[in-house]
């Protein structure tokens, strides 16, 4: 949807604006307006400058050059990607910059914050919860938000959706979230090579359009190219050139050459993401029967069901605090459920990139963080690697090498834990958050890069249309215990279950109509059981499961010997002879195991 005419001038506008980043230009002639009640965002890769543009917008930083207007006084509201929250109280935090108490603290008990609630020890999703209620209540002319879905599950994003559409301010968003700026914006502006193009239409039509522009500025890189290559040839080849120093060629050429290096500096560097499956893990990752999971008095997880077979993409969605992450962990088994029992599938081999970035220390440096050990290099998935090249694989410079991990963004952290994740091989992927503060760019590469991952893929995130792209089916948890799963992603899963993660509303008693009471239910049917025959066969393939992996072990240890193929040829040959027979003896052996237990469980009723 194209923003509305509007006869008023712009809330501010940015004309030519330059800006210097020590010896970097950050902006070169940057234009920009935003108009009122227009809902913008302001796309860019990770350090283009985005955060710090719209410091300039609101005034917060002066320009080295170019001009800035307000219409009148305008007033700001800013969401930053990492809010700082002060005060005894929200509501004393959120009341801080003249918003009247009363609307403070109805809007964070909008965005389901306690007024009262001190601002000590809160979660990434309360925090950012109370700096947009803050914002909010500040009822600004211009709402300007930098990453404002990190750390808000998808409840709380569908609430900003509608408050940012209802609202009468305009806003200015930088998000990597599809989603959400396909459904709340208005125009585009996407700050690439040091300037702004803009796109008056949402997001929705963003990537037609920019790969449409980027199309164009290559085809017109080559021409330049070309230009240089045959002025050249035509500047040296020419015996009147030569013997009159044609000065006017030669700046000519000269100014061609220093336009092509420009262009070619402010190409943007892409991300080299690998990814190593590792062995091949068996057919069975893990079966969860029956379990369940309490603390205390609080139940997390009601009693669920579910298998993950080889290859599986499985997402997990549902409100902060629901037990997502609980769940992963039995999963995984390093948590133990309440009740019920878990099975893990042989030769596994997890990498398990956590959202808490506890392995992170914010006073180690980059270099410190890519080499616990020491040294100068890195085994990325069995081979050895200088841990700058592999750094600059992930857009980091030299410098930021000895600078410490406080000094970086969001999303360079985020690009740091990606890096220490994918350079060890698994056959097994768990992402919790893997998306927070990346911009889209990195996104896409992830998404190609888990689109061609051959292992299992466990995911948390609550960017739906990352869920929608990857994963094969979707694990709701809606924080009172209930768990669902379905086929797809998340817009199958809501479609089927759309008021499963909703509050549940308490009723009062006086308006509930009467029931007539049900007829007792017949008596349940008496379960059957295994025959003997089937019972003994799953013992039996309880133990060859558990053999089998350390066979195979032993096989595949002897082939990781560099030197013997040219030792003994015929050894090699039958050691991978019987390496696979292991494998698919192990697969068989899990198929039937699966069957078994699938007939023991429909017997049971």
């Amino acid at each position: 949807m194209a923003p509305r005419s509007s006869p008023r001038p712009p809330l501010v506008a940015l004309k030519d604006v330059r800006l210097q980043d020590g010896q970097r230009p950050l902006f070169d002639g940057v234009d920009l307006s935003i108009e009122p009640r227009t809902r913008s965002c302001l796309v860019g890769r990770n350090g283009a400058g985005k955060s710090t543009l719209m410091k300039v917008v609101m005034g917060l930083i002066e320009p080295d050059s170019g001009n800035r207007t307000i219409n009148g006084a305008v007033k700001f509201a800013y969401v930053p990607q990492e809010p700082l929250i002060a005060g005894d109280t929200l509501s004393d935090y959120a009341t801080s910059n003249g918003a009247d108490h009363w609307t403070a603290d109805a809007w964070l008990e909008t965005f389901g914050m306690d007024p009262h609630k001190s601002t000590k020890g809160l979660s990434g999703g309360e925090t950012r919860r109370a700096a947009l209620a803050k914002a909010f209540a500040e009822e600004p002319d211009l709402l300007l938000l930098d990453e404002p879905t990190n750390h808000m599950d998808i409840m709380a994003i569908e609430l900003l959706e509608n408050e940012i559409i209802n609202a009468k301010s305009a806003a200015l968003i930088v998000s990597h979230d599809r989603a959400f700026l396909n459904r709340v914006t208005q125009s585009c502006h996407w700050l690439e090579g040091r300037r702004v193009r803009t796109l008056n239409k949402g997001f929705d039509a963003f990537d037609e359009w920019a790969a449409k522009t980027m199309e164009e500025e290559a085809i017109a890189f080559e021409k330049l190219t070309k230009t240089i290559e045959r002025e050249t040839a035509t500047f040296y080849s020419s015996i009147t050139a030569r013997r009159s120093r044609n000065e006017g060629r030669a700046r000519n050429l000269a100014a061609l050459r220093a336009e092509r290096a420009e262009q070619a500096r402010d190409r943007p560097r892409e991300m080299q993401l690998g990814v190593d499956s590792g062995g091949t893990s068996g057919k069975l990752v893990a079966d969860l029967k029956g379990i369940t999971k309490s603390f205390g008095d609080r139940v997390v997880i009601k009693p669920f069901t579910s298998r993950i077979i080889r290859g599986d993409r499985l997402a997990i969605v549902g409100p902060n605090g629901a037990g997502k992450t609980t769940l992963v962990k039995i999963m995984l088994g390093e948590l133990e459920p309440t009740a019920g029992t878990v099975k893990l599938g042989a030769a596994l081999e997890t990498v398990y990139l956590d959202q808490s970035r506890e392995g992170l220390k914010s006073d180690m440096t980059l270099w410190d963080a890519l080499t616990p050990g020491g040294g100068d290099s890195i085994i990325v998935r069995g081979h050895s690697k200088h841990v700058a090249a592999y750094a600059k694989d992930f857009l980091f410079t030299d410098a930021q090498l000895r600078q410490p991990i406080s000094t970086l963004s969001g999303g360079e952290r985020n690009r740091l834990l990606l890096a220490l994740a994918l350079a060890k091989p698994a056959n097994m992927l768990v992402l919790d958050e893997p998306t927070n503060d990346l911009d889209m760019d990195t996104l896409d590469k992830l998404e190609e890069l888990l689109e061609q991952y051959d292992g299992t893929l466990i995911l948390v995130s609550h960017d739906r249309d990352f869920v929608d792209r990857l994963a094969t089916s979707t694990i709701g948890m809606n924080g009172r215990g209930d768990i669902v799963e379905t086929p797809g992603g998340w817009t199958d899963f809501i479609g089927q279950n759309p008021d499963f993660l909703k509050p549940k509303v308490a009723t009062p008693a006086a308006s509930k109509p009467a029931v007539a009471t049900p007829a007792p239910p017949p008596p349940p049917a008496k379960p059957g059981k295994l025959s003997f025959k089937d019972q003994h066969r799953l013992k039996e393939l309880d133990t060859l499961i558990a053999a089998l992996p350390g066979e195979i072990a032993t096989h595949q240890k002897r082939l990781d010997d560099v030197n013997f193929y040219s030792r003994d040829p015929s050894g090699f040959a039958s050691t991978m002879k019987a390496l696979e027979a292991a494998q698919e003896k192990l697969d068989a052996a899990e198929m039937e195991w699966l069957e078994l237990e699938e007939k023991r469980e429909a017997l049971a009723g």
